[in-house]
């Protein structure tokens, strides 16, 4: 192995400290190389002991294998113990309902985090860089996420009997492997990084090009955002450890004064008194609310939270829907949030997926679905779900300004209340796409030139 030079690129070792017995999670890629090769030659300076760490997620067949056998081998030559943990991603995947990328990364953390509880590791070093952070914000951006996604990659997370760090979080990519290519070290390509089915490869390869052709310095600006973003969302939480149990009112109210719960573990319920939260200044309006949703699990977009700001500015006795188990209701003094285990009482039927473009029978809502899409369209890596329609689902109605909600589409279509609970929906990358009865424009369905053929089972 030729000598190698000092790397270029900064490295964190502030959360380093002598003694600190360190995993490096280490796929093969030129940046998990890249730390274990920097952080291999200052390991006695640093007084780190380290483990090599690596997943193999039972995907990509003879590559995957090639991967395992290059990283044990690298490991071997530095003198550095190796751990190997294999993983079925696929079998995880279709059991959770989740994509193979979510997957991957659930079963990796997984391990992980194990390895520190069980107190094998003190903590575990990702090679996470500035890119990935860059691509991280994007990606969240382009979903709609508060300040808290805009957080992107924290550099530490602490978890049971260690830390998860990210020591590489303000290199480039070019940096590192400018480096690498210096010290003749190689590395293992992972393909699927370029299968622009992926939207973050999409993200990586196609859009951020075109927003450094506007700004050179844009993935930096946005890992800026970042730090910004975490210093922000750390302030608030602290701002609201400190006011909120002065604002949110557990149960209900009683007659005569004091408050009652339910002694149910599937029933529960908040409330927060309308004139206070009405005193508030808008920003910590909608910090509140989210916080009383969260409190009986109940995760708000910004669509749910603005709705809710509304009723508190509306007359008493609005209720809305929010999910299948919780609903908010505006009584005089309070805006109230009730989570009950028993607000559906019909059976839901099975949810159908499949990948676009592709054909689903779904014999529950006697269908069959052809979808296709235009010829230069991406597949998307997310199948497409046909299932009923849920509480809080919004569709944009063609030729409508905004989204609208399925309750409002449905009493248009005159469809009768014992037929709505189970009326079908198509969800696709996050958005209602199709629905029986009605033409919608959605814009992911525009963007793919996405068309739906639909035939009426016997």
């Amino acid at each position: 192995m030729p000598q190698p030079k000092q790397n270029p690129f900064p490295l964190l070792t502030e959360s380093f400290h002598p003694g600190m017995r360190l995993g490096i999670a280490v796929s093969g890629g030129a940046d998990s190389v890249a730390l274990l090769r920097a952080l291999a030659e200052r390991w006695r300076e640093l007084g780190l002991v380290l483990t090599v760490l690596h997943v193999h997620h039972g995907i990509r067949g003879a590559e995957a294998d090639a991967d395992a056998e290059f990283v044990e081998a690298l490991t071997t030559q530095m003198g550095l113990r190796f751990l190997r943990h294999d993983v079925n991603t696929s079998e995880r995947a279709k059991a959770e309902r989740e994509t193979i990328e979510e997957a991957a990364r659930k079963l990796r953390y997984s391990w992980f985090e194990g390895l520190l509880a069980r107190k094998e590791l003190d903590a575990v070093a990702t090679a996470h860089t500035l890119d990935d952070q860059a691509e991280t914000v994007l990606y969240k951006l382009l979903r709609g996420a508060w300040t808290e996604g805009l957080a992107g990659i924290f550099p530490i997370v602490a978890c049971a009997g260690g830390r998860i760090l990210r020591p590489l979080l303000r290199a480039r990519r070019s940096e590192i492997e400018a480096w690498l290519h210096e010290i003749g070290q190689p590395w293992r390509e992972d393909l699927t990084n370029r299968d622009e089915a992926h939207t973050r490869n999409r993200i990586r390869h196609r859009l951020l090009p075109v927003l450094s052709e506007y700004n050179p310095q844009v993935a930096a600006q946005l890992s800026q955002v970042a730090v910004i973003a975490r210093d922000e969302d750390a302030y608030w939480q602290a701002e609201l450890s400190r006011i909120l149990p002065s604002l949110l009112l557990p149960g209900r109210a009683v007659r005569g004064g004091g408050r009652a719960s339910s002694t149910s573990p599937d029933e529960a319920s908040v409330g927060i008194e309308v004139e206070r939260l009405r005193s508030l200044h808008p920003a910590v309006q909608r910090r509140v609310v989210r916080a009383a949703a969260e409190h009986i699990q109940c995760p708000l977009n910004f669509d749910q939270t603005e709705l809710l700001l509304a009723m508190c500015e509306g007359k008493a006795g609005r209720r809305e829907t929010l999910t299948a188990q919780v609903r908010a209701e505006r009584t005089p003094r309070e805006l109230r949030f009730i989570r009950a285990g028993n607000m559906t009482d019909t059976e839901t039927l099975p949810e159908y997926e499949w990948m676009i473009p592709g054909e689903v029978t779904a014999e529950a809502f006697g269908l069959r679905l052809v979808a296709s899409v235009a010829g230069n369209a991406h597949p998307a890596s997310v199948p497409a779900k046909l299932r009923a329609h849920k509480p809080g689902d919004r569709a944009q109605l063609r030729y409508s300004l905004a989204p609208k909600r399925m309750k409002e589409i449905l009493e248009r279509l005159k469809i009768r209340s014992d037929q709505r609970k189970n009326w079908p929906v198509l969800e696709w990358q996050g958005e209602i796409v199709w629905m029986r009865g009605v033409e919608l424009e959605s814009r992911i369905g525009i963007a793919a030139g996405l068309k739906i053929e639909v035939e009426e089972l016997p």
